[in-house]
């Protein structure tokens, strides 16, 4: 499975916290249509299912998620 950049991950998350907290405000058409689109996207870039679960695999991809990981170390 191909992997999203993590600026990538961090991108779509802030895009699509900025657009439930603008969609809790307005609830437009609009707003809601670019967070499906957000959710679909991070769905693709995590290989999930459902927009949680997205979530919670992309914050895990992210820089520091994972403070035990070693794998950019050299070896």
């Amino acid at each position: 499975m191909l992997m999203a950049h993590p600026a990538v991950l961090q991108n779509l998350l802030e895009q699509y916290d900025a657009l439930r907290i603008l969609h809790a405000q307005e609830g437009s058409a609009e707003v809601r249509q670019r967070m499906d689109d957000i959710a679909y996207t991070l769905c693709v870039a995590t290989g999930t299912r459902d927009i949680d679960a997205a979530l919670i695999a992309a914050r895990h991809r992210l820089p520091g998620a994972r403070p035990q990981d070693d794998s950019l170390l050299p070896a």
